[in-house]
């Protein structure tokens, strides 16, 4: 196992760990805040992919592309807020649940009678090839660059959170909504906020990872399941913690499935190592989350109780 194959994972990582947070953090906020849980937020994600591959050829610039798909996705998410989900908020979990999944069906179906069933958006020309990170070591420059936006999205959705009004507001609405309300704060508008901004969250991340992952029609479903587990693993409510979770998340699973199959073709017979490793693999991030739990069960930065 050589060393630049070790960064080279640890890289792709760390960068499908900040795609993930992208993801987490709005639902991380919808859960902490609004106490519900919205399944619907992968087929955001989808939305904001399609979005972006249906304005591409049209604009003609994939940045630009990117710039309309964000505020369109918002806006899909603020209006299914103020119109079907608030109607939700005073529902028990399990009526959120069905209620949501059916949210998903009929944006699946919406998506595939517009666009058809998949659509492709080519990786920008510029960050088509590799750069050289260390002598051996060649990576893909738009995975670097994914990585950039990443960690400069997190900046700047912690100073958001921590250091301004709004964010002092959302992290009252997260720790205890009846206070809030009590002391002023507009809790049909935050909430509103709150939706959108993780419906952009989600189309910027459809958007980045469009060019490496197929844009299809249910693409946001199984990514969901793994944005679940980061908040869970993170804390409700916390942004801090879905940054830790989703870097943990995306490494532990990369080198989970790069690792472990050579592990066991060192240790087991051919016939079972192949079976053995992609298994393994693929359920060490639901150990990892049983791990946490085990040790502290409200996560590792829970914002609320």
């Amino acid at each position: 196992m050589s060393v630049i194959l070790l960064v080279e994972q640890a890289l792709n990582g760390l960068q499908f760990g900040l795609m993930l947070f992208l993801l987490a953090s709005g639902l991380t906020l919808v859960f902490g805040i609004m106490d519900m849980i919205n399944l619907a937020h992968g087929a955001l994600y989808m939305v904001g992919a399609f979005f972006a591959a249906w304005l591409a050829p049209i604009v003609n610039s994939f940045w630009l592309a990117i710039v309309l798909a964000v505020p369109l996705t918002a806006l899909v998410g603020m209006v299914l807020e103020s119109t079907l989900l608030r109607t939700l908020y005073q529902r028990d979990h399990l009526a959120q649940v069905l209620a949501t999944f059916a949210l998903i069906l009929i944006l699946n179906e919406a998506v595939r009678m517009i666009w058809g069933s998949d659509m492709s958006l080519p990786t920008p020309k510029a960050l088509s090839g590799p750069i050289e990170l260390m002598p051996g070591l060649y990576y893909p420059s738009y995975r670097l660059m994914i990585i950039a936006v990443g960690l400069v999205i997190a900046v700047l959705l912690w100073f958001l959170v921590t250091r301004t009004r709004v964010g002092a507001l959302v992290r009252a609405g997260a720790s205890n909504r009846e206070m809030a309300m009590a002391m002023g704060v507009n809790i049909r508008m935050l909430f509103t906020a709150v939706f959108g901004v993780g419906a952009a969250l989600c189309a910027v991340a459809g958007a980045l990872l469009g060019p490496l992952l197929a844009i299809q029609v249910g693409m946001g479903d199984s990514i969901l399941i793994l944005a679940f587990v980061v908040i869970v693993i993170g804390g409700i409510g916390s942004i801090r913690g879905a940054f830790v979770g989703s870097v943990l998340v995306g490494v532990v699973d990369t080198f989970g499935r790069t690792l472990l199959p050579h592990l066991f073709r060192e240790l087991l017979p051919p016939q079972w190592a192949s079976a053995a490793g992609p298994a393994v693999a693929s359920i060490l991030i639901y150990v990892l989350m049983a791990v946490v739990l085990f040790v502290r069960p409200q996560g590792l930065f829970a914002a609320r109780g």
